[in-house]
């Protein structure tokens, strides 16, 4: 099943909402990933530029992208970004193909 990074930041209501009632937020987010087929793989808190950063499995982009639209459209989130993973077996096949596709720069 395809693998996915996510990097999420909280929005200020999200995070005030957060500091008034502290939660797992895992539990919360892998009952729907599961309801999508998906499966989560591991959550983590970040200090950085994001606030979470999440690896999931989904079955599809769709249902990946289905789940990045349903978070974000609660407004407790300000940013999410979704990553594509390619396995090592993966990214060597990419190399293989992109050495025979033939592209050449402009010019």
């Amino acid at each position: 099943m395809p693998r996915y990074l996510v990097r999420a930041s909280y929005s200020i209501q999200g995070v005030a909402d957060l500091m008034k009632n502290p939660e797992d937020r895992a539990s919360a987010v892998r009952p729907v990933i599961e309801g999508m087929g998906g499966r989560l793989e591991s959550f983590d808190f970040v200090l950085g530029e994001d606030d979470v950063v999440f690896i999931a499995e989904f079955p599809d982009n769709v249902s990946a992208a289905a789940f990045s639209m349903a978070a974000s459209a609660t407004g407790a989130i300000s940013s999410f970004k979704t990553s594509a993973l390619l396995s090592a077996e993966e990214a060597m096949e990419a190399m293989k193909r992109a050495g025979r596709a033939g592209y050449r720069p402009p010019g």
